[in-house]
């Protein structure tokens, strides 16, 4: 379980505000990528703060509302025209340095979600591996992207039926790889990415 020993050791070495940084949607086929920036509030968090990716979608909500009440925070977006033009790397960076910059006050330290900081961040900053299972504020930041990012595949996933982005979020499932064949690539499908890229290819070779 995640627990606040990275950030304890940024207080001791002076630091008051402490934003945990991290993404979603890295992998999907389909729809943004997004970041959270979390800063918990000093006192009794609640129960059962982890890994969004441990969490069930209605403990997802509840710890969501919590977090949104009761922290400060900051989400951002990039959409897949960007993600395509910069890649998912760069794309996932840009994302993380707008959520931290969304945040009111400046954090005096972030800690990053993964193996390597994002360029050219205004604040001094720390990557964990795996941040989201070892240090609560990555973990709520975890939280909040994940829901802000599902949500975003439900309302997409009424504009464009077929593709299961309701349950998928965009992902490769085998479903959502037969619905690409069978109805097509839409505008919020990565087109850099393989499984689409190579459908276009296809369709490109068979009209020509």
């Amino acid at each position: 379980m995640p627990d606040l020993t990275f950030e304890n050791a940024a207080r001791a070495r002076g630091a008051r505000l402490i934003a945990g940084v991290d993404e979603a949607g890295r992998g999907p086929l389909a729809g943004p990528v997004t970041a959270a920036a979390v800063i918990l509030p000093d006192g009794v968090l609640p129960l059962g703060l982890d890994d969004s990716k441990k969490l069930s979608r209605a403990r997802r909500e509840v710890l969501g509302a919590w977090i949104m009440a009761h922290c400060e925070w900051s989400v951002a977006h990039v959409d897949v025209a960007e993600i395509d033009a910069l890649n998912i790397y760069h794309a996932t960076h840009a994302a993380m340095h707008r959520a931290i910059a969304g945040l009111h006050r400046r954090p005096c330290m972030a800690l990053i979600d993964g193996n390597r900081v994002p360029a050219g961040l205004d604040c001094p900053s720390e990557a964990i591996v795996k941040g989201d299972g070892r240090s609560l504020s990555i973990a709520a930041a975890s939280i909040l992207a994940k829901l802000m990012r599902d949500r975003i595949m439900v309302d997409l996933a009424q504009q464009h039926p077929g593709y299961g982005w309701e349950v998928n979020a965009g992902y490769p499932t085998p479903a959502h790889k037969r619905a690409l064949l069978d109805l097509g690539v839409t505008p919020h499908h990565r087109r850099s990415f393989a499984p689409v890229h190579n459908i276009l290819c296809k369709v490109r070779s068979v009209s020509s």
